[in-house]
């Protein structure tokens, strides 16, 4: 890797600056964080994954100023069986899978739940619940992270391969891709209306980490307690703001428009926290095990969803 040189910096500064335009979207600035990192390597590794962390909350609550609160209530309503069906058969299925691949319990159990619910928080959520050592909290998040990219490009093709409506293609995001970033990346070049949807039912969903993390205490006897993340409360907030204070809409928009290019830098940064030593790390039966629980989660979803049953 070259030495961390001031123009090595300048550039990655540079691009950074770039995804603050127009002339940079969602997926591009994915795929220029993570070439940059592979070709040249991080020159701000500690810093930029800590920002990107806290810019993502940011720009997941400025999002919420441009959703109908009621519809928030509305889709936790309609999708409460939904849900529950849904995760409940993804980590179950992840269960299985992970004795098929013969994989370290604590690894499968945290894929299968950030595959279930929400990528990385999951993960960060029910790895001190079952007592999952670092390297299998780095393991997991390293799997996901790379399988978020994926999300991130493919969907929107398949989408419009599959004639899907944005309404169609929210609702498949939500349930299919990992993390919340990938989850708005995806849908925020499929369109506006596939944007809201996708990040109502993404971060309503995202509200059954507590259950679930406190079912997963009872079975492994552990005294360690999960609770919702506080940017999935700044969302709700901000969407009742926007729903009952529709006078001040001019200054919501401002916001609503700033949390989605900030969203655009983020994904840069989270990009940039791609290496060789997280594939290294990762190994290849994670990933495979990872691969196969996705392709069949997303194909079932999406087939539901075509043939109307969602």
């Amino acid at each position: 890797m070259p030495a961390k040189t001031h123009l090595h910096k300048f550039f990655y500064i540079l691009l950074l600056g770039l995804c603050l335009t127009p002339f940079v979207g969602a997926g591009s600035a994915l795929i220029l964080g993570a070439g940059f990192a592979i070709v040249l390597g991080n020159p701000f590794a500690e810093l930029s994954q800590t920002a990107s962390k806290w810019m993502l909350k940011a720009a997941v609550v400025g999002l919420g100023f441009a959703v109908d609160f009621n519809q928030v209530i509305e889709v936790g309503r309609s999708s409460l069986v939904l849900t529950i069906v849904s995760i409940t058969a993804i980590i179950g299925l992840g269960e299985i899978l992970t004795q098929v691949f013969k994989l370290n319990r604590n690894t499968g159990v945290l894929i299968s739940f950030g595959t279930a619910i929400c990528g990385g928080s999951a993960i960060a959520a029910m790895a001190p619940v079952i007592k999952a050592k670092d390297h299998e909290v780095a393991v997991a998040l390293g799997v996901v992270f790379l399988l978020n990219g994926a999300g991130l490009l493919l969907f929107p093709t398949i989408g419009h391969y599959f004639n899907l409506s944005q309404e169609q293609f929210g609702m498949w995001a939500a349930l299919a891709i990992h993390d919340t970033s990938s989850v708005v990346g995806a849908s925020a070049t499929y369109g506006a209306v596939a944007l809201s949807i996708a990040t109502t039912v993404k971060l309503t969903r995202a509200m059954w980490i507590i259950p679930y993390t406190t079912l997963a205490g009872v079975f492994w006897r552990s005294e360690e307690k999960a609770s919702i993340p506080l940017f999935i409360i700044g969302f709700l907030a901000a969407a009742l703001i926007n729903t009952y204070l529709p006078d001040y809409s001019s200054i919501w928009s401002l916001l609503n428009n700033a949390a989605r290019q900030l969203l655009v830098m983020t994904l840069f940064l989270i990009g940039s926290g791609l290496s060789i030593s997280v594939l290294k790390k990762a190994g290849i039966k994670p990933f495979l095990m990872a691969i196969l629980l996705w392709i069949v989660v997303s194909s079932v979803i999406l087939i539901l969803i075509l043939d109307g049953f969602i």
